[in-house]
């Protein structure tokens, strides 16, 4: 393919994804003009605007947002914590949403992007998360986390693009033995994450394993109503979460005597 044709190839894939961008916020206003999220396990959360950050805002309106998840979450909601940590936050989905799902728990927000800080203390407010809860702060290493003084036991969820690695350091289960974790492996930015991550953990904590489910997947089998009124290509677009490529979540449960609720 000649520089050209190149070049007009990249434009017409640009025209399209904003194409497929304005129908999706089209779709947001008409159908979603209150931005309450209808399903899943945040239903009823609200966001203060039509914005979300590092990832598509639709889905998690509609609440099929790492719908894979849900399975699990549901094991999470059945233990205490007194601390969550949500490393890599954006503008607050699982922060605020698991503030809400435990309501007597420290939150504890982190992410490098400054517009999501924001978004996410915009959106504890309005969910009625009492700001005394909240801590929302910048970029999170190994040892501040292992100097964490916990009231008792914590989820440390974790999506920090590939920082895994170094967030999560050998020595780091033995730090915290107690608490649970549940962490997006990003296999797609060093293939090695998810392997290290069950090795480092394998001692002190039982792993389970769930997988990405594709786009295209997404659309010919989710099932919402809201879904119901559009084409198959036309649920590609809306459902898409835009990964790119399958992954992996661990959810990492304490073998720890004390931590079984």
């Amino acid at each position: 393919m000649g520089f050209f044709a190149s070049s007009r190839k990249r434009a017409r894939q640009r025209a399209a994804k904003a194409e497929e961008k304005q129908f999706v916020r089209s779709v947001i206003r008409q159908d979603f003009p209150d931005l309450e999220v209808r399903h899943g396990p945040f239903r009823g959360m609200k966001y203060p605007c039509a914005d979300s950050v590092g990832s598509t805002l639709f889905p998690k309106l509609l609440g099929s947002y790492e719908s894979e998840l849900h399975p699990i979450l549901e094991t999470v909601f059945a233990r205490e914590y007194t601390d969550i940590v949500d490393v890599g936050c954006a503008e607050g989905y699982y922060a605020v949403g698991l503030g809400l799902r435990f309501p007597d728990a420290m939150l504890h927000a982190y992410d490098v992007n400054g517009k999501a800080r924001e978004l996410c203390r915009e959106m504890a407010e309005l969910n009625g998360i009492d700001a005394n809860r909240l801590r929302v702060a910048g970029k999170l290493d190994c040892s501040s986390l292992h100097a964490f003084e916990f009231a008792g036991c914590a989820l440390i969820v974790s999506d920090c693009e590939g920082f895994e690695k170094e967030l999560f350091a050998p020595e780091t289960p033995g730090f915290m033995a107690r608490h649970d974790f549940l962490i997006e492996a990003h296999d797609m930015v060093d293939i090695h994450i998810s392997g290290y991550l069950k090795n480092i953990f394998s001692s002190t904590h039982d792993a389970v394993v769930i997988e990405s489910v594709d786009d295209i997947h997404k659309a010919q089998r989710y099932q919402y109503p809201e879904l119901e009124k559009f084409s198959l290509p036309e649920r590609k677009i809306l459902l898409s979460e835009e990964r790119r490529s399958t992954m992996e979540w661990l959810l990492l449960l304490s073998r720890h005597s004390d931590s079984r609720r």
